[in-house]
């Protein structure tokens, strides 16, 4: 997301947040310090540094703190961080996943498996449609994720609410979501909880010219020989080039349903943690 819109994305989702009756806390690192919560400064900086921020995942955090730079958390770095203060919900847009030939190129984000080790509940669009859905399910639940679909019985495939997959367990309410988080930490299973809320009807970019993009963008991958990290922001940009925008503006809505849903969540769930 280019600046000076991803800066004002940002701001207006820690707004919905405190309007909800949360307090938000949006992480990075900055010269090598962990920040949960930024002043609003700090996020413009991080705003403007856009690409030249440090993408952050477990893997990279002890070489950007030590080389003093400038991170920006994946899930998996940011579910650290926010473990390690009891923040027991995280907001987020999507997370990574299996990607599509990864049984031969064994390109797994690490997200997968920070969810099957860390306690904390995340709040997402689902798996990003430019990955492979079905495999990352299955991943999923080696790991030992409790996965539920928010108000849905089907995965969401973050850019449209539809992906052809069934969502191994349904919940309807925040309350729900609560009541499992309250129980994942009680039993102290130190695996993590995905909540998949679809992105709004009529928000969501049509799939058909959406895929179409995504199997085009692909392609260019083989072409242009990019992977590892640079896969995903490469692809997000070419889709939303190929859509005419209509990708990253939804993208943009289902992070602020999220925030909103997230924030319902996180107060329903303090209430049940405080009384434990």
């Amino acid at each position: 997301m280019p600046y000076p819109q991803n800066f004002e994305t940002a701001k207006e989702v820690e707004a919905i947040v405190r309007e909800s009756g949360a307090v938000p806390a949006t992480i990075a690192i900055l010269d090598g310090v962990p920040c949960i919560g930024l002043e609003e400064d700090e996020l413009r900086k991080l705003a403007q540094l856009g690409k030249r921020a440090i993408k952050t995942s477990r893997r990279d955090i002890a070489y950007v703190i030590a080389k003093k730079m400038t991170g920006a958390t994946t899930v998996s770095a940011t579910m650290f961080f926010a473990a390690k203060v009891g923040i027991n919900v995280f907001v987020t847009g999507g997370i990574g996943g299996v990607h599509r030939e990864g049984e031969t190129t064994m390109d797994v984000s690490s997200d997968l498996t920070e969810l099957g080790r860390t306690a904390v509940t995340v709040v997402c669009a689902g798996v990003k449609s430019i990955l492979d859905i079905p495999r990352t399910l299955e991943y999923l639940e080696t790991q030992g994720v409790t996965v539920v679909g928010y108000g849905t019985d089907e995965f969401p495939a973050f850019f449209t609410p539809r992906s052809g997959c069934k969502a191994p367990s349904r919940v309807d309410t925040p309350e729900e979501c609560a009541a499992i988080t309250a129980a994942n930490l009680s039993m102290g299973l130190q695996s993590g909880i995905l909540v998949c809320v679809p992105i709004p009807a009529h928000n969501a970019a049509a799939a058909e010219p959406v895929e179409a993009a995504i199997q085009t963008s692909l392609n260019e991958l083989k072409e242009k020989n990019i992977s590892g990290a640079a896969v995903t922001p490469y692809v997000l940009k070419r889709v939303n080039e190929l859509t005419g925008g209509a990708s990253l503006t939804a993208n943009i809505a289902l992070i602020k349903n999220n925030a909103r849903v997230g924030s319902q969540i996180a107060i329903a769930t303090a209430g049940l943690v405080e009384e434990s």
